[in-house]
């Protein structure tokens, strides 16, 4: 879909057009930053992150493997010692712990990689490499009617350079 990319020099510009451009509901907003910053957080108003539920189901799912392993072995392969249990939860506990902590390690780094879209085999619309520098950009998708809209708060919230693409 067209839409508008606007480039800032300064965060607080950057910032107060986000916040109009919400206000305005002109269109979907896609930020680019140089460095991750609280403020354009606040102001997209991005939420918690999705990776946290891959590292808690990959770390209850590594617990129980890890348990299910270490009783599966003992089973398997029996060792009597002294009338005790063969199974005993106890000291499967250390096994079951180390494996919850690599399958949620593992999770999580795929969670990463899943939400950030990691490898992006597509050109990201309204990139431009000096976002990657310095300068901050704000890409806003809007039907071609409500472009000039968005190009005029852009400009008048203090953007350097703003134009329409594809």
């Amino acid at each position: 879909m067209p839409g508008v990319i606007a480039a800032f020099r300064e965060l607080d510009a950057a910032v107060d057009a986000i916040e109009a451009l919400k206000k305005e509901k002109l269109g979907e907003i896609t930020v680019y930053t140089p460095t991750p910053r609280h403020e354009i957080e606040h102001a997209i108003d991005a939420g918690p992150s999705p990776v946290r539920r891959f590292t808690l189901f990959g770390g209850l799912f590594g617990a129980t493997c890890g348990y299910w392993i270490a009783v599966w072995i003992s089973d398997y392969w029996p060792l009597v010692v002294g009338g005790k249990p063969i199974a005993s939860w106890v000291p499967y506990t250390i096994f079951g712990f180390e494996v919850m902590v690599l399958f949620g390690a593992l999770s999580t780094v795929l969670g990463l990689f899943i939400n950030s879209r990691v490898p992006r085999l597509t050109m990201t619309v309204g990139y431009d490499p000096r976002f990657s520098g310095g300068d901050y950009g704000v890409w806003v998708e809007c039907a071609p009617e409500r472009a000039a809209a968005a190009e005029s708060l852009l400009r008048s919230h203090g953007a350097v350079e703003v134009h329409g693409e594809r």
